[in-house]
């Protein structure tokens, strides 16, 4: 669940100064509808990462096809740890901060087949990788649902809790995660702000 920081260019500050200017026009803005096999909405690729840093042993494969992004593994955690799977959506390249500020959260469609899921909001004032998070609860029935997360609902897991500021917000990840040996999988159609 990290991200790599680059030193900003001019080029790069003014392409997100635009595009946020861009995105506050916009009433449904969106990070990523997973028209492209690698790269987000944004064209910025997106990155796949587990626990196996940490000392796990989960694995995920994930695939897109037809707009929509399948993530299908099974966690396996290290020796006390919960054991979690990682898609991240970067919102900028080189992890660039982008400012948020002008929306109330992050609203998605998604559909939970197995496993837990959780939403986080990567700031880039967090620096132990406890980002603000939520649980995403699956829906009856197996259906995709669209679920919207206010930013102030979002939650740190281990660390004091702070207010997330969106005006520092670095990508959105989606974390299955688990304290014991578990399969998981679920599908996104899209992921944006509100």
């Amino acid at each position: 669940m990290s991200f790599i920081r680059y030193p900003m260019t001019s080029l790069a500050a003014m392409a997100i100064c635009f595009t946020a200017t861009s995105w506050a026009a916009e009433s449904a803005p969106v990070v990523d509808d997973f028209s492209s096999a690698g790269a987000t909405s944004r064209g910025v690729p997106r990155f796949f990462i587990t626990d196996t840093s940490a000392g796990g042993q989960t694995t995920q494969a994930p695939t897109v096809a037809e707009g929509v992004l399948t993530v299908k593994g099974e966690i396996s955690p290290a020796r006390g740890q919960p054991g979690w799977a990682s898609a991240a959506l970067p919102l900028a390249p080189q992890g660039q901060p982008f400012d948020a500020s002008d929306f109330e959260g992050i609203r998605l469609r998604v559909r939970i087949n197995k496993g837990n899921l959780s939403v986080s909001a990567n700031s880039a004032e967090v620096t132990n990788f406890d980002f603000h998070a939520a649980i995403i609860s699956p829906a009856s029935g197996g259906d995709f649902q669209d679920v919207k997360i206010p930013f102030d609902s979002m939650k740190r897991a281990w660390s004091e809790q702070t207010p997330l500021n969106p005006a520092t917000l670095t990508g959105i990840s989606l974390v299955a995660y688990d304290v014991r040996p578990a399969e998981f999988e679920y599908e996104v159609d899209e992921v944006g702000f509100y």
